[in-house]
Order: C-alpha cells, then structure tokens, then sequence
C-alpha cells in the first residue's frame, strides 16, 4: 500500500506536484509528512490549540504539579483544569503520575516547551506585521 506523502520544503507544501500556496521562509530541509504523521502532527496541534492549555504547559515547564498547584498558578476553576489536563493527556503532551490520594502532572516532553516557544515568537512576528484587522 503505498502512503500518501506531502512534502514540505521552503516553497511550501507540495502534494501530488502541486505548489502550495504557502511561503515557510525559513533554510528548512525538505521533509516528508505521511498520511499517519500528519493525523500525529494534528493531534498535537489540537491539543496545543487553547490558551488555557497553553498556560498549563508553561506552568508544568520544569517540574512535576499536582492538580491544586496548578489551580492556584493559573487561576482557573478545578474542574477546568482538569478539563485540560484530561486533553493534554489525551494528545500525549503530559504524563500523570498517582502518589497516594494525589495525582501529579508533568510535560511529556520538553522539546513542547520549546514549540510553544516558538509559536509564541511566530505570532507575534505575524501580528506585528499585519497591515490590516
């Protein structure tokens, strides 16, 4: 079976020979995003795609929290953040660990730290360039 594949390069995103419209400008290599990457990529964009959830990552950047410490540093509901925490668990971007009647949470990986970092840096260079609303 053969898997379908785009290729990403710095012209954009090809698929089937066909340019994209989409300008990266970045010194990137070419990659090739499968059929089955894709689906992984876009799961973990949707779980980086809410605020909240973003400012519960950054909160769990460095060490392992309970969900209370969490609550209070966000200042969010505890159902909320549960909300989220279930979500990011959900999109494998935290781990949970249970210690008794506690549950701790932290970052699965801190190479994410880094893509929201990057993000970040990329919509404000976005929004500072916009010329209209």
């Amino acid at each position: 079976m053969k898997r379908a594949t785009q290729k990403i390069s710095r012209s954009g995103i090809e698929k089937s020979g066909e340019p994209s419209k989409i300008d990266l400008q970045t010194q990137m290599p070419e990659l090739e995003l499968g059929a089955d990457d894709g689906k992984s990529v876009a799961i973990l964009a949707k779980g980086l795609s809410d605020e909240n959830r973003l400012r519960i990552l950054m909160c769990l950047s460095g060490r392992k929290k309970s969900v209370s410490s969490i609550v209070e540093e966000v200042g969010l509901s505890q159902p909320l953040v549960s909300h989220h925490l279930k979500e990011l668990k959900r999109c494998l971007l935290v781990t949970v660990e249970r210690s008794g009647p506690f549950i701790y949470y932290e970052v699965a990986d801190s190479k994410i730290l880094g893509v929201v970092q990057a993000l970040a840096s990329i919509a404000a260079g976005l929004v500072a360039a916009r010329t209209t609303l």
